[in-house]
C-alpha cells in the first residue's frame, strides 16, 4: 500500500484519487485548509479537478473573496505546476469582485463563491438566493455604474446565468495561460 502524500499545505492525502482541492468557510473568515490527491500511474473517470469553495455573508467579505481567488490561484501554480499568467491571476480577481459584488448588492443571505480548475481554465461560479436574473445592459459609455457584467462578459472565454432550485447560479471562465506556451 503506497503511503499518504502531503500536499503543500500540510494536510494528508490519498493515492490513486482525482486531485480535489477543498476549502471551507468558518463564520466570515475563510478558513485554508488544503486537502489533495496525488494521482498514481491511472487516469481518473473524471478527471483531474482543483476547486476551492467559501461562502460571504456580508460586504467586507469582498477583500476576502478576492484574496481566496489569488492564494487559490497562487497555489494551483507553485503547489500544482500548472501555469497561471499574470493576466489570468488579475482577471479572476476582477471577475471575482464584480459578482461577489453583485451578489451581496442584490440578493439576500449569503453567497457561495467556486473556483475549479479543468481543462487549462478556472470557472467562476457564485450562487446566491436572489431570484431575479442580472440584467446585462447594453454598452453605453454615458451611463455611471452598473457596467461589472458588461466587463467580466468582455474579459472571460464563457459566460452562463442557470436557474436553481433555490435562487441562481453564474459562471465565468477563464483561461489560465495568454496563449501557445504563454504563462
Amino acid at each position: 500500500m503506497a503511503k499518504p502524500v502531503r500536499s503543500g499545505t500540510g494536510v494528508p492525502a490519498i493515492r490513486g484519487y482525482t486531485v480535489r482541492v477543498k476549502q471551507d468557510c468558518l463564520g466570515n473568515k475563510a478558513d485554508r485548509r488544503y486537502a489533495t490527491v496525488a494521482i498514481d500511474d491511472r487516469e481518473s473517470l473524471v478527471g483531474d479537478v482543483l476547486s476551492v469553495s467559501a461562502a460571504f455573508e456580508d460586504s467586507e467579505d469582498i477583500g476576502a473573496a478576492r484574496d481566496l481567488a489569488r492564494g487559490f490561484l497562487t497555489d494551483v501554480q507553485a503547489v500544482h505546476g500548472l501555469p497561471v499568467s499574470g493576466r489570468a491571476m488579475g482577471t479572476v480577481q476582477l471577475v471575482v469582485s464584480e459578482l461577489v459584488t453583485n451578489a451581496r448588492k442584490y440578493a439576500p443571505g449569503p453567497c457561495l463563491l467556486t473556483l475549479e480548475v479543468q481543462d487549462g481554465a478556472v470557472a467562476v461560479t457564485v450562487w446566491d438566493s436572489g431570484t431575479a436574473l442580472p440584467a446585462i445592459l447594453p454598452p453605453d459609455p454615458a451611463r455611471v455604474g452598473q457596467h461589472g457584467l458588461e466587463i467580466v462578459i468582455a474579459v472571460c472565454e464563457g459566460f452562463a446565468v442557470h436557474r436553481e432550485p433555490v435562487g441562481k447560479r453564474i459562471t465565468a471562465v477563464v483561461a489560465l495561460t495568454d496563449g501557445p506556451g504563454g504563462a
